[in-house]
């Protein structure tokens, strides 16, 4: 992978974090506050009045801890992306397989989007489009950090001949990201949720077809095992397993929150 396709992230805007546990735990409950009021109102139509009645405090307490709306805004959306990013770096490694890591980013994409946070989904990709270059800049950081599990993937399964090597890795990513932003999107101006489980069999296996090598392009051995009926039912029972261990530690976690 080249250093243009994974560039490092620049260090989001940072606060002084408090060191009294009171204070940590005031922060805390303002955070959770601001993340329930962003995801429900936007950036724009979101004041620190609400967020101040949201957390039970008075307004003059919100701008005790924080310069302002958008520096709640941009603390929200990068511990936001840290949580749902550390997610990713722990379970796509354990995988074996460039298909079972696709399935389980779109699976797990999803579910963290549409199932969990469908108002920090509107929130991320309105504001990711916004005039605010701080908001966006930000944004832009955590997204790198949170594809860079699957995109480290793919550029190992290139450089071993696993998935096509005519199509640049910018290019992937946007076709696996940019596909579920559609359906993302959809979702939201709709105020319909699709199906997680049909929706992510579905672009798996689309996106899938057009990242796979054609025949020619495998070698010898590849087109063998692929040849092979019992090779191929064993490897699609591996992958399935594999997968489904990896959703049932998902539905673990989620179930936490």
């Amino acid at each position: 992978m080249s250093s243009a396709d994974l560039q490092p992230s620049r260090a989001p805007l940072q606060r002084t974090a408090p060191r009294r546990p009171k204070s940590q735990q005031r922060v805390a409950e303002l955070l959770a506050a601001a993340r329930a009021v962003f995801s429900e109102h936007g950036f724009q139509r979101a004041t620190t009045a609400q967020i101040a009645e949201k957390a039970g405090v008075s307004e003059a307490t919100v701008f005790t801890y924080f310069a302002g709306k958008r520096e709640l805004c941009i603390q929200v959306i990068t511990d936001w992306y840290d949580e749902i990013s550390r997610d990713l770096e722990a379970e796509v490694p354990r995988l074996q397989g460039v298909r079972a890591k696709l399935a389980y980013v779109i699976r797990q994409h999803l579910v963290t989007l549409l199932a969990d946070g469908s108002g920090m989904c509107a929130l991320v990709l309105g504001e990711a489009r916004a005039t605010a270059p701080e908001l966006a800049e930000v944004i832009t950081d955590c997204k790198r950090r949170y594809t860079a599990p699957l995109m480290e993937a793919l550029a190992q399964a290139r450089d071993e001949g696993r998935i096509r090597q005519d199509m640049p890795l910018r290019l992937m990513r946007d076709l696996v990201y940019g596909s579920m932003e559609h359906v993302l999107w959809d979702s939201i101006t709709a105020q319909r949720r699709p199906s997680i489980d049909e929706t992510g069999e579905q672009l798996t296996t689309l996106i899938w077809s057009a990242l796979a090598p054609p025949p020619s392009a495998l070698s010898a051995a590849d087109q063998a095992r692929s040849a092979a009926p019992t090779d191929a039912t064993q490897a699609h029972a591996q992958f399935r397993d594999e997968v489904a261990a990896a959703m049932a530690r998902l539905d673990q976690h989620l179930a936490r929150f």
